[in-house]
Order: structure tokens, then sequence, then C-alpha cells
């Protein structure tokens, strides 16, 4: 089956791109501003072309035609953590994700967010979006998904955007919640949590005994890597997690409190496979992976949106 090609905005560390290929789609540019997150890019995928540029500055017009232009633009304009400027945030980039879709011309549009975007205070901004898109000739719609309902081990509500072209006759359809039941944060982690041999193990799985709060990634700005503000903390700790820190390793054998997580084990709670490197010290990585759309919700609205891109390439051939 022919890829299709995508070109995506704000990669990050390749939670959205992990799961747009899984869905069949092949990237043509991903283009990401922070240089750690570039560098995992490259690490993992050195055939992608990640091409590290503020996208402010990134040219559409040689992508013109993509099958998929799709990106998980900046969040803090409209996260409930900050002060929801919204539009007057310098780190808006909807304008600019707006501006590649009308030089590109993709089959389809996938974008990402926070919660937050859905508030009642950015209904007008909301409505800005999708008439400017539409205006393109797309159909649009915004969704609030839950990664929980696609296996992902945690409490993540993200929104996402698609818009499809007007001449893209399949019809979208928005993935269905997996029937199975996604395992609990101890399930999920009680290999990585045994590894240094710790007598707790067991008596620590059965106490972590639900899916994990929302991961917080943090901001450049504050401190180093935990889990999130006092709220989160205390979420954490009722699973019995540390939330203060990230550790650099398991337990060992004698351990006695609660541990914290590695980073190999928030990012398997963000969906990400075990064989997935992010490069950079401690504060960086987990950065990257506290910030990442979690590649079984990307997969999951992607393949959506190919076989929507699919069944309307093959009604061309058909016809001609």
């Amino acid at each position: 089956m022919k890829k299709l090609t995508a070109v995506e905005l704000c990669a990050g560390a390749g939670g959205q791109a992990l799961g747009l290929e899984l869905a069949g789609f092949e990237h043509c540019a991903l283009v990401e501003i922070d240089s750690h997150c570039c560098n995992t890019l490259r690490a993992n995928r050195p055939q992608w072309n990640v091409v590290e540029q503020d996208l402010r500055e990134f040219d559409g017009v040689p992508y013109k035609g993509v099958d998929l232009l799709a990106g998980g633009l900046p969040c803090p304009p409209f996260s409930k953590a900050g002060k929801q400027l919204g539009q007057g945030d310098e780190r808006n980039l909807f304008p600019e994700g707006i501006r590649l879709v009308r030089e590109t011309m993709p089959k389809a549009v996938m974008i990402e967010n926070v919660r937050g975007i859905l508030d009642a205070v950015f209904e007008d901004y909301r409505t800005y979006i999708s008439g400017e898109i539409a205006s393109l000739g797309y159909r649009t719609d915004w969704r609030l998904l839950n990664a929980s309902d696609y296996g992902v081990p945690q409490l993540r509500p993200r929104v996402v955007f698609v818009a499809l072209r007007e001449d893209v006759s399949g019809a979208f359809p928005w993935p269905a919640p997996s029937p199975f039941r996604v395992p609990t944060v101890g399930e999920t982690l009680h290999d990585l949590m045994s590894v240094g041999g710790w007598s707790m193990v067991d008596e620590w799985c059965r106490r972590a005994d639900q899916v994990a709060p929302t991961i917080v990634g943090g901001s450049k700005k504050h401190g180093g890597p935990d889990l999130g503000p006092t709220r989160a903390k205390r979420a954490w700790a009722s699973l019995g997690v540390d939330g203060m820190g990230i550790a650099d390793e398991p337990p060992v054998s004698d351990f006695v409190g609660r541990p914290r997580l590695t980073i190999r084990m928030v990012a398997r709670l963000q969906g990400f496979p075990d064989d997935w490197k992010f490069t950079g010290c401690k504060t960086p990585a987990y950065r990257q992976v506290g910030n990442a759309f979690p590649p079984p919700v990307a997969a999951a609205v992607a393949s959506g949106l190919a076989a929507s891109i699919r069944q309307s390439n093959n009604a061309v051939l058909s016809i001609a």
C-alpha cells in the first residue's frame, strides 16, 4: 500500500510522529525549534527530514499537495495552568498553522492542543480558526479525546482539530474508544520497577491500581523535572509514587518508601515504545516526554484520516 505523506509542525520528541507512522504516513518534514527534541527525532529516525527552525520562518510552499498537515501547536496560551491569554499570547502559533494550511493545501489537517482551548472564553477564537480553514475549502471539527480510551494508562484529555479538504470524499470517522480495559500504573510499570530487585514491588503494584494522572511536561522557565503541581503530586502519592522528582534508576532491593518514576517509566505511561530514545540530560528528556501527544491517540485519529484519504483516492482512480 502506497504511503501517504505528512508534514508535522512543532513535532516535539515524536509522539504524534510515531502515531502518524503507525497510521501509514511518511514524513516529508518535521518542524521543531527545540534542539533536544530535534536530536531525539534524528536519533530514532535518521531518515526523517527534521527541520530545526522557528515555525514562523518555515516555508510550506515546497510541500504543497501533501496528504496531511499535522502538529501539536503550543499549549500554554490555552492551558488552565497558565493565564489563558489565547490569541493574545506571543506563543500562540495558530496563525502560522492557518498560513501553512494555505501554503500546503493538504488533503487533511490534524492539530492537537490542551482541553482548555474548548473553554467558553475561546469560543470566538475557535470559530475564527474553523472559519479561516473552512474558507480555504475544508470541513472542520473539534473533539475532546482521553488517552485512557485508547490504551494509554493515563488520564490525559487532549483536544484534536481536524479538517478534510472538500474534494476528499471519504467520511472521517472519529476513533471509537478501545473495548479493552486500560492497564493500571502498577500493571504497566511492574517489570520496570522490579529491575533493581525491589522486594516490595508486588505490594506497590497492588497499590498503584489506577491509571496515571495527567503527566505534566513543565516549562523551560520553571524548575526541574517533577510530576506536576501540588494536586498532581497528591494524586501520584495515592498510587504510591513520589512525584517530587524523577529517578535515575528503579528502586533497589531494600528500598523503603514511595519510589520515583524514571524517564523510561514516564515514557511508557505516555504510550511510547520502550525502544524510543530521549536525548539530553534528565530535565530536557523529561520535558520531551511530558509534553508529548501519546502515540496511540495520534495513531487512532490519523488512521481515520488515512482511511478517508485512501477512500477518496480510490474513488478518483475508479472514475479514471
